[in-house]
């Protein structure tokens, strides 16, 4: 599950440098309909989990909604077929 949560910091950290890049270049109206909320979020939840001891009634329920949100990344080379809920 580390694994996992890795690749999903790895890719919010891309996907917010390419927001990045998008706001440097048309301005930061540019982002307003954009998906970087859900990035933090997504960031939110992953760090949560890295502290949350596995003893933690939510673990699992957590566990499960990291493998749900990676699979927006299926076509990532990094993807791993194990990691689907």
């Amino acid at each position: 599950m580390d694994d996992l949560v890795r690749f999903l910091r790895d890719r919010n950290m891309a996907d917010n440098h390419a927001y990045a890049e998008v706001a440097h270049r048309f301005g930061g109206d540019a982002l307003l309909d954009s998906h970087l909320p859900m990035l933090d979020l997504v960031d939110m939840l992953a760090r949560e989990y890295e502290a949350m001891a596995p003893t933690d009634t939510r673990h699992a329920g957590l566990a499960y909604a990291l493998k749900v949100l990676a699979q927006s990344y299926t076509e990532h080379p990094g993807y791993r077929q194990e990691w689907r809920p």
